[in-house]
């Protein structure tokens, strides 16, 4: 289950599109779940009109109003919980016992010891995408007048969330890993665009092909531009000789402009200081670099050329082919709870099918589709303090020669063994992600090679290229359902509270800035 939180300050607005059709006429049925026990009183669960919006609007707001309290950033909180659309669909009543257990742990109601705030679950229909989900609308004004804290709420929400799924039985996401989602209307504008992917999402597998591919921080910068997107660095304040981040963007049609993504935001683990981590660094080599970073700044060619312009030599197929494999076996002696190397495992892994996808796919493709698949295993919640060094096999100089593989026709022998390797890697992340019980995860890399990388070999000379089959005992077990009736709750009095200011009002802070949660 997927919390995604937002705030602002026009109740009535938010309720008046959640009632409304939605963006793409996708809002069927929108009504009341469940909610604070006086609204509910003179709300029941039939269809939410425009009327019926604005009334509980007025509702949620009334604290603020008579008492005159005022949030900095907004006193509205929204909060939508959403289900993959391979769950199903939940009742009502499900939803309902949902929705008051997660404002009973977030703070909302008379369960914290404070007076409750004012509080409505939504739930219209279906998303674009196919999910289940409903949305929680709440003041941020109690009703003594005090101020509900949003104090870490995206981490005390994710946090409820992943309790909430042991206890009604949910599909269990992982608490280790998480990538970046998009942001709202990225799909939609890349439509408007006739893309085939947002943005973000080529982006991110350019920077990470040419990030794996790469031996130093100057060729990563040539072979980025050598994608046909673009590049730029992020100084250091008051310097033109440190750089501290960079921004890539997709290159426009004449006369628009470019949309500019940091690293940080297209993955957590593709910004600079994470990238640097893999590179060779030395004074001239970061001179090197600083050049490079200049060059692209200004639109100029490149400083120097590198390997990046440079055929490889057929032979070291099959020494990277070998190098995979290397890494796979040793693969059998870490740790399931080593996160930091099994992400950066997925990392290398899905470099090398970034770069192949980039050197191959006009679209995106199944090679595209496993580059994303894999980088979700490559992004962490948390990162150690110190990081993980590449030292022994290795998965880059894969990257490095598949970014020179050939568009079309029938691919090559040594591509084949490549890929049988690189199935092997990524059905040993599949079971540490089986292992870790992190069955979700496991069922998706699963599927991955199964109708997407078969695509691939089927395009191969034949060979034998054992691949992971679904486990039927895993899929089941994502499907378990929680067993009995939920325990009983005291529903509270539907009489409309008295609204009195507090002897002494609290002052709390403000939350930090939202980050993106692939619904």
């Amino acid at each position: 289950m997927i919390p995604n939180i937002t705030k602002g300050d026009r109740m009535a607005g938010l309720l008046v599109y959640l009632a409304g059709p939605g963006r793409a006429n996708e809002h069927t049925d929108p009504h009341l779940v469940t909610g604070s026990a006086p609204i509910m009183a003179w709300h029941n669960d039939d269809e939410l009109g425009r009327d019926a919006a604005l009334s509980v609007a007025h509702e949620l707001d009334q604290a603020r109003n008579i008492l005159g309290v005022e949030v900095k950033g907004g006193h509205v909180w929204h909060c939508s919980l959403s289900l993959r659309a391979e769950e199903g669909d939940l009742t009502d009543q499900k939803w309902a016992e949902i929705a008051n257990d997660f404002m009973d742990e977030m703070g909302f109601t008379e369960a914290s010891g404070r007076a409750p705030v004012s509080w409505v679950a939504v739930r219209h229909g279906h998303s674009k995408a196919g999910n289940d989900h409903i949305h929680i609308a709440a003041s941020m004004v109690r009703e003594d007048g005090t101020k509900w804290s949003c104090h870490l709420d995206f981490k005390r929400a994710q946090e409820t969330a992943r309790s909430l799924e042991k206890k009604y039985g949910l599909e269990e996401l992982s608490p280790v890993y998480a990538m970046r989602g998009l942001r709202p209307g990225e799909r939609e504008a890349a439509e408007r665009r006739g893309s085939p992917e947002p943005e973000r999402r080529s982006l991110a597998r350019k920077v990470r092909a040419c990030a794996t591919a790469t031996e130093d921080e100057a060729e990563f910068v040539r072979r980025f531009r050598r994608t046909g997107a673009m590049i730029k660095p992020r100084y250091a304040a008051g310097r033109d000789d440190v750089v501290v981040g960079y921004s890539v963007a997709e290159r426009p049609p004449k006369g628009v402009r470019p949309v500019w993504y940091g690293g940080g935001h297209l993955a957590k683990d593709l910004t600079l200081p994470k990238l640097r981590n893999d590179w060779n660094d030395s004074p001239q080599l970061a001179t090197e670099a600083v050049a490079e970073w200049g060059a692209a700044a200004r639109g100029r060619r490149p400083v120097n050329v590198g390997r990046e312009a440079n055929e490889p030599d057929p032979q070291m197929w099959e020494r990277y082919s070998n190098e995979v494999a290397q890494l796979r076996e040793s693969l059998r002696n870490v740790p399931l709870d080593d996160h930091a190397t099994w992400a950066h495992v997925a990392r290398e892994t899905s470099g090398a099918f970034a770069a192949w996808s980039t050197a191959t796919e006009v679209t995106p493709g199944p090679l595209a589709a496993a580059a994303d698949e894999l980088s979700k295993t490559a992004q962490l919640r948390r990162y150690p303090v110190r990081p993980i060094k590449s030292v022994g096999p290795s998965a880059r100089g894969a990257s490095m020669i598949l970014m020179a593989a050939t568009m079309g026709g029938q691919g090559t022998a040594a591509q084949a063994i490549m890929l049988r390797q690189l199935l092997n890697v990524s059905k040993a992340v599949h079971d540490m992600h089986k292992a870790s019980n992190d069955l979700r995860r496991a069922r998706q890399i699963s599927e991955l090679v199964k109708t997407q990388l078969s695509q691939v070999a089927a395009t191969l000379p034949s060979i034998n290229v054992p691949s992971p089959a679904i486990d039927n005992e895993a899929a089941a077990a994502v499907r378990m359902s929680a067993a009995g009736e939920a325990p009983a709750r005291v529903a509270g009095s539907v009489v409309p509270p008295k609204y009195e200011q507090a002897l002494t009002p609290v002052t709390t802070r403000g939350g930090a800035t939202r980050p993106d949660i692939e619904r």
